[in-house]
């Protein structure tokens, strides 16, 4: 229990580590303000139903909060409903910021799969073999608003197997069905709609956990937990078979701003460009997402495919086949990973970054500068001893770049009297003799990438004001 932080206080019922997920899907993962007590946590959400237990995730150390919770409710239907009605609120009036509400993830889910947005909607049933979709829809409709009634008809006789699906408008409603109906329904949530249905019927029959919500491991919405990287890759995908390039095809059920898509795909690093496409005979979204690097490209496909944005709306995104041949893209992939090594390298040896021995070969110098940036010619550095007029703060993500490419860089908008790295961080200085070359700089710079690595370029505060507060590293 030592992941949760402190725990809840006082008496009542408290669930073992191997039934935090009995009933499945009856626990919520909270984004909150480090502020937040547990109080405020279990009176906004006790309205919901019985909760029987409450973690704050805390540091080790320091014991403060991280701003992350877990409420445990007795059922799935109660756990459903305080994310539909509090994700996106303010838990008091003196908040600025909504909390995120979350179903949390199996903790017995050993790897990552592909969600499918109804999975917390779509029921499936046992019925009689003479039930109409009519009958079906005429049963199940007391339990909430339903979006579509199916029945599993033979196919060579048109004769129904005996089973169906039910999809609700809303996961409490799916829980509340499952919960309330008749057991001789035995009904579970169903597997997503990429399984054949014959697989769906083969595992109802094979792994039924007696009337019990579900038995697959639920939704993963907190996607970037550690985690094998490429399980999904592995366990979904051919490699000989699917395409592979820089370029990303992302198409989401609701629409989005190119906002929104660069902030979800920035999370990656290399992201080149993305494009919202319009599509005038729907209302879904459509968009083009390149990177700069294919292994940039591959690391977002395969971490990014299935993502909900927003809850409850999976994001599909496949690669768009360019004409590249895989081969050549795979092993410049390689030698990317390698240059981004070497680079991690020279940094954490100072004193590799003035001469590096590779291969044998001795190299006095680092790879050229490679960005779609158009950067002025190179300019002489100003002397050393004259005086500061302007200082940039610099962020690097993911690693600094090398002392040498920097000058490289930023000497070239003239005037430039120093640039430095701070040890241990992803940050740096540079110091100009002139405003207007730091000001060029900064233009030019700033939110670009240069040989793998973003650059954030910004004013630096005065020396004063940047001791009386804590170093910024991202």
């Amino acid at each position: 229990m030592d992941e949760f932080g402190s725990c809840a206080s006082g008496g009542g019922f408290r669930p073992g580590v191997d039934s935090l997920d009995e009933p499945p899907n009856s626990r919520i993962f909270l984004v909150i303000s480090k502020y937040t007590p547990e109080s405020v946590l279990r009176e906004r959400f006790s309205p919901f139903g019985e909760i029987q237990d409450i973690w704050v995730v805390r540091d080790k150390h320091t014991k403060e909060s991280k701003g992350i919770a877990f409420v445990k409710f007795a059922r799935s239907s109660q756990a459903c409903r305080a994310m539909e009605e509090m994700h996106g609120q303010c838990l008091s009036p003196n908040d600025t910021k909504p909390i995120k509400v979350f179903i949390a993830q199996s903790r017995s889910s050993g790897s990552h799969r592909d969600v499918e947005d109804e999975e917390l909607t779509r029921i499936f049933v046992m019925i009689p073999k003479s039930y109409t979709e009519e009958d079906l829809r005429e049963k199940f409709k007391v339990y909430g608003d339903i979006e579509y009634c199916s029945i599993i008809k033979n196919k060579v006789t048109g004769e129904s197997k005996g089973l169906g699906y039910v999809r609700y408008l809303k996961p409490s409603q799916a829980a509340q069905a499952i919960e309330n109906c008749d057991r001789s329904f035995r009904a579970i949530l169903a597997e997503p709609k990429n399984k054949a249905s014959e697989s769906s019927e083969q595992d109802y029959y094979s792994n039924m956990r007696q009337e019990t919500l579900g038995h697959e491991p639920r939704v993963n919405m907190f996607p970037f937990e550690q985690q094998s990287e490429f399980s999904s890759f592995e366990k979904n995908d051919n490699r000989g078979q699917e395409s592979i390039s820089k370029r990303l095809s992302v198409v989401s059920r609701v629409p989005f701003t190119e906002e929104q898509l660069f902030s979800i795909f920035d999370i990656v690093p290399g992201l080149e460009y993305c494009e919202v496409q319009r599509d005038p005979y729907s209302n879904y979204g459509h968009g083009v997402v390149q990177y700069f690097n294919v292994a940039s490209a591959i690391y977002a496909k395969y971490k990014l495919h299935g993502f909900q944005y927003p809850p409850g709306n999976r994001i599909g995104v496949s690669f768009i086949d360019d004409g590249s041949n895989a081969t050549d893209l795979l092993r410049k992939m390689a030698t990317q990973m390698v240059a981004a090594q070497l680079a991690s390298m020279v940094w954490n040896n100072p004193s590799q970054q003035q001469f590096l021995q590779f291969g044998g070969s001795s190299v006095s110098q680092l790879p050229q500068i490679q960005t779609d940036v158009v950067l002025p010619s190179c300019k002489k550095k100003a002397p050393p001893e004259t005086p500061v007029k302007e200082r940039l703060f610099i962020v690097f993500n993911p690693h600094p770049l090398p002392l040498d490419v920097l000058e490289d860089i930023f000497c070239r908008f003239g005037n430039l009297i120093e640039v430095y790295l701070v040890s241990g961080k992803n940050v740096g200085y540079a110091k100009y003799a002139d405003r207007i070359s730091a000001n060029d700089a900064i233009t030019t710079l700033h939110g670009k990438i240069l040989n793998g690595v973003r650059l954030k370029v910004m004013l630096a505060d005065s020396p004063r004001e940047e001791s009386n507060k804590r170093q910024r590293t991202y």
